[in-house]
Parts: structure tokens; sequence; C-alpha cells
């Protein structure tokens, strides 16, 4: 970590009290060793979000980049689960916490890698759940990466607060599925990332459709996707439009996600590839 800044220089608050009363008056380090920082986000729980991050970051590994993951969803963790990494494997050092790496070289750090056990309840407040967020980002030896992908939980609640807020984000995806509510759900991301004036690189459509095994059928389970409507509402290119697949699931569970290899993915890396030198 060569200098700091604070947080406060990309607040929008005009509060009186700001010097008092805003949270984001905190000095947060901004690392020399981290070349980009993205954020995956959803407006709701269940679309697959971690699924994505995953598979962007392992796609990154194989293309030759050198990646990590902060898993910011401290309350429901999956990371570890779908790379393979156990509980309690981080180690300590004189320069911080050193995160476990996956069979393919990408470095995780997680609340889950810190437990006993993999299903011990964390049941924190906001305050300490954001203290943990800097925690992962500040006092982890994370060595020199070129992305470092933050999968955030679902919602605009404390954490995806924190991190949008404090974290040296250059730029947000933001991660849906095809169904009624998603338009809906995907402006108030949105919203969200523009009050915080974060960047969106562009959207990705999760579960969109299904390819029958036997007949090669495209069948919709959540009706039609939904992307160019989306789109052309808040002007933001989906890049991304990932079937419902089985391997998913199956790698997943097995902790061998990194190990499926995806095209749908290809713009969305192209895009974060292109724009990669600019740190």
């Amino acid at each position: 970590m060569a200098k700091q800044k604070s947080a406060c220089d990309s607040c929008t608050s005009k509060s009186e009290n700001c010097e008092q009363d805003c949270e984001k008056k905190s000095m947060i380090s901004v690392r020399d060793d981290v070349k980009s920082v993205i954020a995956v986000m959803s407006g709701k729980g269940g679309v697959g979000k971690s699924t994505v991050s995953a598979l962007l970051a392992s796609a990154m590994a194989k293309n030759g980049h050198k990646v990590g993951i902060l898993d910011a969803d401290i309350t429901g963790p999956s990371i570890p689960r779908l790379l393979g990494l156990k509980s309690g494997s981080v180690r300590n050092s004189e320069k911080g916490m050193i995160p476990p790496q996956t069979s393919m070289g990408i470095k995780v750090m997680s609340i889950n890698l810190l437990l006993e056990r993999e299903d011990e309840a964390v049941i924190w407040r906001g305050p300490i759940l954001a203290s943990a967020i800097k925690q992962f980002w500040e006092e982890v030896d994370w060595g020199e990466l070129d992305y470092l992908f933050v999968d955030l939980p679902p919602g605009t609640g404390d954490v995806p607060l924190t991190v949008l807020q404090t974290l040296p984000l250059d730029g947000v995806v933001i991660v849906f599925s095809p169904q009624d509510l998603a338009i809906m759900i995907v402006k108030k991301a949105v919203r969200m990332a523009n009050m915080m004036e974060v960047p969106i690189i562009g959207l990705v459509e999760n579960m969109a459709y299904l390819e029958c095994p036997e007949c090669g059928e495209v069948i919709y389970p959540y009706g039609k996707p939904k992307g160019e409507q989306v789109s052309a509402e808040i002007g933001i290119p989906v890049l991304a439009t990932l079937p419902i697949q089985p391997d998913y699931t199956t790698f997943g569970g097995q902790g061998k996600l990194e190990m499926l290899e995806t095209t749908e993915l290809a713009q969305l890396i192209a895009l974060l590839e292109n724009s990669g030198d600019m740190h």
C-alpha cells in the first residue's frame, strides 16, 4: 500500500456535520498491488451473482491474469464452496492475512475461510460488517493482482453501500434474471451505483434459457429474456446472457466451478481486459 486517500473525496453529501457524521471520513488504503477492482452486484438474491463472480475470475485466470475474489457477502458466503476452499485455511504473516488459492491460483478471502465450520452463522450488525470489508481490503496480503472481483451481497444495504463508498472500484457488473421484477430490481442497483458515482460496466442476464440435452430445443422457464428491454430502458448494455446450466450446480457443489469453460462471458471479459491498462 503506497498511499492513502480520504473516502470523503468522493462523497456527494453537503451536510454541515459531515466531519462528525459521515462514515466515509475514514482513511482508505489505495493499493498499488491491485490494479483493477470490479464489484459484482444484484438487486435481489437468487440470480446467480456468486456463480458469475467465480466464472469471471476463473476466465480471467485462464487468460493469464493474476486474480482474486473478495467475498463481501459476509452473512451468506458461497465463493469458498464454489471454488473448493475449506474453512480455517487462512494463514497470517507480517504483511497481513494470506488468502488461500484455488488450484488455478485465484486468491480468495471470505469470512467462511476464517470460521471453524462453514455452516457457522455470522450474526453481525451493519457496522461490524463494514469493518470486516475494510479488513478484507486493507489487512489481506493480496500480493500483485491484475483483477480483484468483489462479490457483493444482494440488495442495496450496508455492505454494498460500504463497498461502493469506500473501495476504489473501477466499475460494477450487475447480474439479474429474466423475471417480471427484473427491470425494477435492476433499476434499484443502477441508481445506487449512480448515486455513489461508480461506473457501471454492463449487465449480465443469468438463467435466461435452458437447452434440452435430448433435442436441443431452447426453453424459457422464467419467461423470455428481458435483457434487451432492460438495456433499452436504462441505457446500459447487456454484455452476457447465460443459460441455466446444470454443470454450474454440479461443478460448484464439488468445488470445481473454475474448471468449467463458458463462452457466453467472452464480450464482458474482453471489455475488462481492454480497459485493464487504464492503471
